[in-house]
């Protein structure tokens, strides 16, 4: 079984990347759940989902504790998410801030030195800045497909899984631009 939680802020393409694993998930295992909690997604609040995959998943949640794997896409929600990760589990993020509302409203801060954090907390992780390799890629809304390609190369699945349920989920337009995105992920 495989627990794996996406976070991100709205815009930023959590919903693709959860249909991606679903996805690979159809392919390497007898059931897979997916379940999406939207916060204020609409508004660039935070985004949560749940992929399970494995021989027989009774829930789609994951709770606390629980999760394999973490997969931010925002520092912050990386933090925010850390009480779901398991003991032994690992956690890959972004490096890319995106301020919340209270922050741009001027009623709180951004925290600050969140890896010096999770380094002080003993937490296994991946740090890469999927934005710079996104725009490398083309545009800013690959940073999801550049951290599917981190994930990637940390998971015990084959590449050509991983670009195959990628190219099933992505519009035909946007391909060659995702393969990039994928692949600069792949080699961070």
């Amino acid at each position: 079984m495989m627990n794996i939680v996406i976070v991100g802020v709205g815009g930023q393409g959590t919903l693709l990347a959860s249909r991606v694993l679903g996805r690979l998930g159809t392919q390497l295992y007898r059931d897979v759940k997916v379940s999406e909690v939207h916060g204020m997604s609409q508004r660039g609040g935070s985004v949560v989902t749940y992929v399970r995959m494995g021989d027989e998943i009774a829930s789609p949640i994951i709770e606390n504790g629980q999760a394999d794997i973490i997969l931010a896409f925002e520092l912050l929600e990386a933090l925010r998410a850390l009480p779901y990760l398991k003991k032994g589990g690992r956690l890959l993020l972004n490096t890319q801030e995106i301020l919340p509302m209270p922050v741009v409203s001027g009623a709180c801060a951004y925290p600050q030195d969140i890896i010096k954090t999770l380094q002080d907390k003993g937490v296994d992780y991946t740090a890469c800045d999927a934005l710079e390799l996104a725009l490398k890629a083309g545009t800013a809304r690959c940073v999801n497909t550049v951290m599917l390609g981190v994930l990637a190369r940390s998971a015990d699945i084959p590449r050509d899984k991983w670009e195959e349920a990628l190219m099933e989920c992505v519009p035909p337009k946007t391909a060659e631009i995702n393969r990039k995105a994928f692949e600069y992920g792949y080699n961070a």
